[in-house]
């Protein structure tokens, strides 16, 4: 298994701190536009809980998470932060720590179908609508509006109803996807859209391609070794995310936007490169190269209106889908339409350019991530916005950092205080000095939280959570986010 494919598994948890260079950089808390907006992200799968509560529908999470063996660390999102009874003390905590923004996703198999707090169980378009669904995210949403906190909603973020999955395999069958997935879209827009201005349509659709059909690390746990095509399926997967987020944005802009006057957009994630020898042209093609097979997979697509860029075409041949002359029209007049680029960005690598021929399922450009480069270098705090010219918002950014089970260990999260600082000062240079337009910061996570297959092991949260009391208890890089965010935007005033 490669090193990225180990990233979401529990023996990828770092329990020690690195020798990183850039230990010895100080935070400056440079400044940000008054109007920079800071938050907090989370996804429904990760803290909701709620399993054994009256009409919840399967999501595929809720299956792979429950399969014997265990593939997700014998730990389960049945209960995590019980976010579904406690949602009305989690807004509390987040206006309390100042946030103006809350991300986070609704579960398609809670908006609707029977009795209970699912939007659609079953998933289907052809299924009912769950009322007790829609008025949970309905008070959530005015809870926030209350608090002066703005929703910024996830219509999905990896939990698809496994109804779905059972009867065609989900973004297989691009478009009996599509169809569901539009259908669902439009029940959120025409129920939420009057309070909810800002729409994010797939978080991360690299991670559903790779890890949930290549790695198989992720739902609904599709590789090789349990008999699927790794060689066709990620690609198939990622054009069918491609053009079902295309129609939705399309949906939105003709039949809601007029009206409820928001936005739409998707979120992207990626790690920025850097060659591993400078002084190598393979290695400097290679950054390149993993940039597009990362990153440019969906956004020349998205974003541009484009077919997938030249190098991809002549490395996959005819496993990379085609598109239509009518998917070329739909991208060409969608991309424009999309409000930001949602970047989740969390860490830089080296890039370095592999000898010989590549694996017949290679996804990754051919080549090799390493934190170290040829010097021996470990890579430090770059930033990876140089490359980028839309208006962006960081969408994700965060760190789990070790032995915070322990309350007063968590408490005292310095690291990742330090972390989330030179971060800010990057989006500061950026804004200021390359003239990016960065919009906003949403921090990973809010809480920590079921962390998909390494389960509970990981705690990103700038919260702590007590798994067995459910207690929150935010942490020093809490409070450090409140008040450096009124120490820059005073600032820059």
């Amino acid at each position: 298994m490669s090193s990225e494919a180990a990233m979401f598994l529990a023996s990828d948890v770092v329990t020690t701190y690195s020798k990183s260079t850039g230990h010895d950089l100080p935070v400056e808390e440079l400044i940000l536009p008054g109007d920079f907006k800071w938050g907090v992200a989370t996804a429904v799968l990760q803290i909701e809980g709620g399993a054994d509560q009256v009409g919840k529908g399967k999501s595929i999470w809720d299956t792979f998470s429950h399969m014997n063996p265990s593939r997700t660390n014998n730990e389960n999102p049945d209960v995590s932060c019980d976010h579904y009874n406690l949602w009305e003390e989690d807004v509390e905590l987040m206006s309390n720590l100042g946030a103006d923004v809350y991300r986070f996703s609704i579960a398609w198999s809670r908006a609707g179908q029977r009795v209970g707090w699912d939007v659609i169980p079953l998933g289907s378009r052809n299924d009912p609508v769950n009322e007790k669904g829609i008025e949970f995210y309905s008070n959530l949403i005015d809870k926030l509006l209350a608090k002066n906190i703005a929703p910024v909603v996830t219509l999905y973020h990896w939990d698809a109803p496994q109804g779905l999955y059972n009867k065609y395999k989900l973004f297989l069958d691009a478009e009996e996807f599509t169809a569901d997935f539009e259908n669902y879209a439009r029940l959120c827009f025409s129920r939420f859209g009057d309070r909810v201005k800002s729409w994010i349509t797939f978080n991360e659709p690299y991670i559903i391609s790779i890890f949930g059909h290549h790695s198989g690390v992720l739902a609904p746990g599709h590789n090789m070794e349990t008999g699927f095509d790794t060689k066709k399926e990620p690609w198939k997967v990622g054009h069918a995310l491609i053009l079902s987020h295309a129609a939705v944005v399309q949906l939105y802009h003709r039949e809601f936007k007029p009206t409820q006057k928001g936005t739409i957009t998707i979120v992207l994630n990626g790690h920025f490169y850097e060659p591993f020898d400078t002084n190598n042209q393979a290695d400097i093609d290679a950054a390149e190269r993993r940039l597009i097979f990362y990153v440019g997979w969906f956004g020349d697509p998205v974003f541009l209106g484009q077919d997938y860029l030249a190098c991809m075409r002549q490395h996959l041949g005819s496993q990379l889908p085609e598109f239509t002359s009518e998917d070329r029209q739909l991208l060409r007049e969608t991309a424009p339409l999309n409000a930001f680029y949602g970047m989740n960005h969390y860490s830089t690598k080296y890039a370095r350019a592999l000898p010989g021929v590549p694996a017949d399922d290679d996804w990754t450009g051919h080549i090799e991530e390493t934190s170290e480069n040829c010097g021996g270098t470990e890579i430090g705090p770059a930033s990876g916005f140089q490359w980028l010219r839309l208006p962006i918002i960081v969408t994700e950014n965060g760190c789990p950092c070790p032995n915070e089970d322990n309350v007063e260990v968590a408490i005292n999260d310095t690291f990742r205080q330090r972390y989330i600082g030179l971060y800010l000062d990057a989006i500061s240079r950026a804004i200021y000095e390359d003239k990016v337009p960065v919009l906003g910061y949403y921090a990973w996570s809010l809480m920590d939280n079921f962390e998909w297959s390494a389960g509970y092991a990981p705690r990103y949260g700038i919260v702590h959570t007590d798994y067995t009391t459910l207690k929150r208890t935010p942490k020093g890089s809490a409070y450090y986010l409140k008040d450096s965010m009124v120490r820059r935007r005073t600032t820059s005033e």
